[in-house]
């Protein structure tokens, strides 16, 4: 399923708005590369892919930005581990 990915700048967050709650990932831009600090998705979205979706959605924007990530939040850590072919995507 499709989500719209909402770049909050004010409180440096990408979010999706679903049924009522916030799932998100924050950030801190920093250099042109963006530290990716925290992935929250509530508890009544849980189980459903969609922190994957969210964190795909957001290094599909950084990317396009030409900007880097670097990974500061320890689900965003794994998925890198488990995705060296997106190296490209990741900084340290």
């Amino acid at each position: 399923m499709a989500y719209e990915l909402i770049h909050n700048e004010n409180e440096c967050k990408y979010e999706y708005h679903i049924d009522g709650h916030i799932a998100y990932i924050t950030y801190d831009d920093q250099d042109g590369n963006m530290h990716l600090t925290h992935t929250i998705v509530p508890e009544e979205l849980a189980g459903k892919g969609l922190a994957r979706t969210l964190l795909e959605d957001v290094l599909e924007q950084i990317k396009k930005a030409g900007k880097k990530s670097v990974s500061k939040c320890s689900y965003i850590v794994k998925y890198e581990e488990k995705h060296p072919e997106l190296s490209e995507l990741f900084t340290k």
